[in-house]
């Protein structure tokens, strides 16, 4: 079950990525440090291995626009 979380949580930020005209190399390069090394492989390997951050993921929200926020179910 834990991989098919992991899937859809990768599937989800790459969706937003490619629905918003963005490549993932672009969105890596813009939230990546200055002279960071590979920046498309670094988040391509945290996405797959579930170890990217939640600020990670927010500085990917912000860069394409969007906010994340929390709604109780």
């Amino acid at each position: 079950m834990k991989e098919k979380k992991s899937q859809s949580i990768k599937d989800e930020i790459k969706g937003y990525i490619v629905m918003n005209g963005w490549r993932m190399g672009d969105v890596a390069r813009k939230i990546s440090k200055p002279n960071s090394k590979s920046p498309l492989q670094n988040l391509s390997n945290k996405l797959n291995n579930e170890t990217i951050r939640y600020t990670e993921v927010k500085e990917i929200a912000d860069a394409l626009g969007y906010e994340i926020k929390w709604e109780k179910k």
